[in-house]
């Protein structure tokens, strides 16, 4: 099948959009699929205000329209609701081209985090944006849920998954973390405002909290939480041997749709705690770790679990079983791409 992806979250962001979308092209690409992206960095952009790392590409239309209709797709997927997303979602309606979405971020609470912008109305704005998509792949079922009551019920689940070569239990600790006071508390994301970081630095447990990341609020959290690790963005094996080498992973966020980085801890044997939200209220289950209103309760009781069981509980997810989920929500394809231009190409 010839699959296009047109998003606006793209390299070099690293992110759990680009992950997921990198994660699911290569498998895609593995089981014989072609798949395109159209994605920032093939046009002129500018930074995003507020988050700097993704670019807003001046794209329209046309120059969208001219690029799909170069790759001539059976399938169009829109991940994201910016510049690229509007484009192309233009294109495929005035075209009768069918399309599916995704719900990546739960923009409503992401914005009114950052702006006085009643979430009301950027709901108007998502209700708009996805209602005409054949589906829309989310990542949990309360988020299903979630659209459903907000008047979108053609959701698909595309849940994520962990590679389970790198991220493992039996993975040897970090060396940064060695003779620190235990138990290890650790937080891995995007350090920025709407992560909520600062209530898990605010909380009252013994030991030592590290912070894996960077974003805007590293700076001023950093000064403010002396006694906090910051080891700054981490990759790779390093990121894993911080998830084997912690005691307990801490999720403060209220406003992510799934936390790749959950089931990434779980895979390490890192036992979770987290507010009983969407997201990690969907994966974290059983000994695995622990969910509460209050973090400090979360934390205290996620120390007391087996980390055998968080373990097994992040197995279950696998990039192969994720971009099933993705192949199935695009069952509806045409059974004719678009026809191609003669002599077009994708970078036309």
């Amino acid at each position: 099948m010839r699959i296009l992806i047109v998003t606006d979250a793209w390299e070099p962001q690293v992110n759990g959009v680009v992950r997921t979308l990198q994660a699911t092209i290569a498998e895609l690409r593995g089981a014989g699929h072609e798949v395109a992206v159209i994605s920032p960095d093939l046009f002129r952009s500018i930074p995003c205000p507020t988050y700097g790392e993704i670019r807003l590409a001046f794209a329209g239309r046309r120059s969208v329209g001219r690029r799909i209709r170069a790759f001539a797709p059976q399938a169009i997927h829109i991940s994201t609701e910016g510049p690229l997303g509007l484009a192309a979602r233009r294109w495929c309606l005035q075209n009768g081209f069918p399309f599916t979405t995704a719900y990546h971020t739960r923009f409503p609470d992401y914005v009114a985090a950052r702006m006085p912008v009643s979430p009301a109305f950027v709901w108007r704005f998502i209700r708009w944006f996805h209602r005409p998509a054949r589906h829309i792949m989310v990542a949990t079922r309360s988020l299903a849920r979630e659209l459903g009551d907000q008047g979108l019920p053609q959701t698909m689940l595309w849940e994520r998954g962990v590679d389970h070569a790198l991220f493992r239990a039996d993975h040897a600790p970090h060396l940064a973390l060695a003779g620190l006071p235990r138990p290890i508390q650790l937080y891995v994301g995007r350090v920025a405002v709407e992560k909520n970081i600062e209530a898990f630095l605010e909380t009252r447990q013994p030991g030592t909290k590290v912070i894996v990341g960077d974003g805007p609020a590293l700076a001023d959290l950093a000064a403010r939480y002396p006694e906090a690790i910051f080891l700054g963005k981490l990759g790779g094996e390093a990121l894993a041997a911080a998830y084997a080498g912690a005691d307990v992973f801490a999720f403060p966020s209220r406003t992510d749709t799934f936390g790749l980085v959950v089931i990434e801890a779980l895979s390490c044997g890192t036992p979770v705690a987290a507010y009983p939200v969407p997201g990690p209220g969907d994966i974290v289950t059983g000994g695995a770790g622990a969910l509460d209103e209050d973090l400090d309760v979360a934390i205290a009781r996620a120390l007391a679990c087996d980390r055998a069981e968080a373990a097994a509980l992040g197995a279950r997810y696998s990039w192969s079983a994720c971009t099933a989920q993705f192949l199935n929500a695009l069952t509806f394809v045409p059974a004719e791409p678009v026809a191609a231009p003669a002599g077009a190409a994708l970078a036309a």
